[in-house]
């Protein structure tokens, strides 16, 4: 599962970008569509987040939900495409979701996808390969996707 960080709050622009918290309307669409995923039966092993705090707090969201940890890697701050997929890879895990920013997720899911992709804001790509391993992953389409959105 590939996530982007739900919407952040602009209105202190003296904010390094690193440093911007979620707004309103994002600390209520994370927990929702959390939950929206879960309902789904998708449940990750690993949960990635990029160090930046919209994305933490994102991910905090969902870690509750999945009753998973967290576990922050600082590459995934505005990382490209392959940056998020290799972090993905590297855990060896079946069942991953990596929340991070654009554009590098629009790009990765339009990627995995074959099809142009936005991820808005708290958008969650749920991608699902049943044979293969990691390697398979960008030369395979996967078997299912669909797309959820606040």
């Amino acid at each position: 599962m590939l996530a982007r960080h739900a919407k952040s709050d602009w209105a202190d622009d003296g904010l390094d970008d690193h440093d911007r918290p979620l707004n309103d309307r994002g600390r209520r669409d994370a927990p929702e569509i959390a939950r929206t995923v879960l309902r789904k039966g998708v449940r990750p092993e690993v949960l990635l987040a990029s160090s930046a705090l919209r994305a933490q707090q994102t991910a905090a969201a969902f870690a509750d939900a999945f009753d998973t940890e967290v576990v922050t890697q600082e590459q995934l701050y505005l990382a490209s495409p392959d940056t998020i997929l290799d972090a993905a890879r590297a855990t060896g895990a079946a069942e991953v979701m990596v929340v991070a920013h654009d554009p590098g997720m629009s790009a990765l899911v339009s990627r995995l996808a074959d099809r142009d992709e936005r991820m808005v804001t708290c958008a969650v790509a749920i991608f699902t390969w049943h044979n293969g391993d990691w390697d398979d992953v960008d030369a395979t389409p996967p078997d299912a996707f669909e797309l959820v959105t606040p």
